[in-house]
């Protein structure tokens, strides 16, 4: 695992970034994006963020402003530890200019990942977003209609908190995730092209919150991948898997529909369907008060995501070495892209796993965003995109509240 980077640049000055203000009332929002392609194996796609950029010096006074109270200094944590320098804040705005926002961003980023693989926007085939706090319950139908993708487009919105981007490749390349009933998501896309990622507006959603560690954690990130299912990417093996975090360790307002219900034996998500439009939604242990995020400190989201975390990437691991014996081949996991949830977390999880025999690169890649919930992993995976070659194998490794982990091992296609 590498290290963190020691400038806390903004995004938006970093090669590579086109940026432009999206125009919201009074209010000019920087937004930038960066487009990755790699046509030897046929993926690409956009990632970045908006809002104004805070970097860690700066950080504490944000938070006295939105608290009306300074964060005692024994409260301040060590941001740059956790492998975090600089994220992106949402300005204040009406409700109304918080959806037109974040519409609009969600819809340019379809278009430049559409352009980065080289498609049109109406030949897109699916949508899958993950999205844990969505300002409106119909954002991937609005920002998938102002991109200019077709009606007839299949549109999956997956809540399962920063599992949600892994939870959207999962159901895109594995048939065996699909219930009795429901429509069997992979197979429907197989061979046809898909845009999937996640897209979080995190500081809005943080508007109404008092916890003092996830004002300091959290930031806006988006990022999307083009894939062509069985073709430009191949599932070879992978793992589904929940517990529900009974004590709340990570508490999530869940914003979107969902009985609320626990039945003994059943998944904890709910999956529903209307015309085009699939949810799938997972349970939430919410905060008492009302708030949007309650969460415990670090060694918190330790215990709650690294026992759970190393055993399902175990079962993925050794259920892919199993394959590749079938195969007669030789395991060749080229990287592991991880959720950032905290780079002390990755480092565990890295100590834990090589203490079981399991050794692959696990790179951090980003500090100048915050913990981007869903759209962190595929930020990390365009990071690593343009050095993948066809015929790579690449562990995909996303956990969240509720508690939700999907872990896949994917191939690399032409």
């Amino acid at each position: 695992m590498t290290g963190t980077s020691s400038s806390p640049g903004s995004f938006f000055e970093e090669h590579g970034v086109e940026n432009e203000d999206i125009r919201i009332g009074d209010s000019a929002v920087p937004f930038g994006l960066i487009r990755v392609s790699n046509p030897t194996v046929g993926v690409g796609g956009a990632y970045g963020t908006w809002g104004e950029s805070c970097d860690n010096a700066r950080l504490p006074s944000v938070i006295q402003h939105q608290l009306g109270q300074a964060l005692p200094e024994s409260d301040l944590m060590e941001l740059d530890q956790l492998g975090f320098l600089n994220r992106h804040l949402t300005p204040e705005l009406s409700e109304p200019e918080h959806v037109e926002l974040e519409i609009e961003v969600g819809a340019r980023l379809l278009r430049r990942a559409a352009a980065a693989n080289g498609w049109d926007p109406a030949e897109v085939d699916a949508v899958l977003i993950g999205v844990s706090i969505p300002i409106i319950p119909d954002y991937v139908d609005q920002i998938a209609l102002r991109a200019g993708i077709p009606a007839s487009a299949l549109k999956v919105t997956v809540h399962k908190a920063c599992d949600g981007s892994v939870g959207s490749l999962h159901l895109a390349l594995n048939p065996t995730l699909a219930a009795p009933g429901q429509l069997n998501i992979a197979e429907t896309l197989y061979g046809k092209k898909v845009l999937l990622g996640g897209i979080e507006g995190l500081t809005r959603g943080l508007r109404f919150s008092r916890d003092k560690n996830a004002l300091q954690l959290f930031g806006n990130g988006a990022g999307v991948i083009g894939v062509v299912p069985g073709k430009t990417m191949k599932f070879l093996t992978g793992k589904s898997h929940e517990v529900f975090d009974e004590d709340g360790v990570l508490a999530l307002h869940m914003y979107y529909p969902h009985s609320g219900r626990r039945e003994p034996g059943r998944s904890l998500v709910e999956v529903s369907q209307k015309g085009q439009s699939i949810r799938v939604a997972g349970l939430m242990h919410e905060p008492e008060d009302g708030a949007s995020i309650a969460m415990a400190g670090p060694m918190g989201m330790v215990k709650l995501f690294v026992r759970s975390g190393v055993q399902v990437v175990s079962d993925v691991y050794q259920a892919y070495q199993a394959l590749m014996q079938r195969l007669g081949e030789t395991p060749r996991i080229a990287v592991a892209i991880v959720h950032h949830a905290n780079y002390k977390i990755n480092k565990l999880k890295e100590k834990q796993l090589a203490n079981l025999g399991i050794k692959f690169p696990m790179p951090w890649l980003l500090s100048e965003f915050g913990n981007v919930s869903a759209a962190s992993n595929m930020i990390a995976f365009m990071r690593q995109l343009p050095k993948l070659k066809p015929g790579d194998h690449v562990l995909i490794d996303g956990f969240g509240a509720g508690t939700y982990y999907d872990v896949l091992a994917v191939e690399m296609g032409a």
